[in-house]
C-alpha cells in the first residue's frame, strides 16, 4: 500500500482548513497551515490507503480475471458435456438397450 498523497490536495486542505479559523488566529495562518498539513500527512499515512492509479490498475487486473475465468468456465462446461457424451456413449456399448 501507497502513503503517497498529492502535495497539493494537503496545502489546499491545509489552507482550507487555516482560512476557516476565527479572524483572531488569523495572525498564525502560515503556522496554522504548517501545522495542519503536517496533521494531514500523518493520519492520512496511518490510513490503509492506495492512490488511485494503483487502485486502477488493480481495476484492470480483476477485470482481465474476470474476463478469463469466464472463458475458462465456458471451456469447463464443453469439457463437461464431452464427458458426459462419451460416458453415455460407453455405456450404450456395454449394456444392450433393453428389449
Amino acid at each position: 500500500m501507497s502513503t503517497n498523497f498529492d502535495p497539493r490536495f494537503l496545502e489546499d486542505l491545509a489552507k482550507r482548513l487555516s482560512e476557516s479559523m476565527p479572524p483572531q488566529l488569523q495572525a498564525l495562518k502560515s503556522d496554522l497551515e504548517s501545522n495542519f498539513k503536517s496533521v494531514l500527512q500523518a493520519g492520512l499515512t496511518r490510513l490503509d490507503l492506495v492512490t488511485r492509479q494503483e487502485f486502477d490498475v488493480q481495476a484492470g487486473v480483476l477485470a482481465r480475471t474476470r474476463e478469463r475465468l469466464g472463458q475458462l468456465e465456458g471451456r469447463l462446461a464443453g469439457l463437461e458435456a464431452e464427458l458426459s457424451r462419451l460416458e453415455r456413449e460407453a455405456a450404450e456399448r456395454v449394456e444392450p438397450p433393453p428389449a
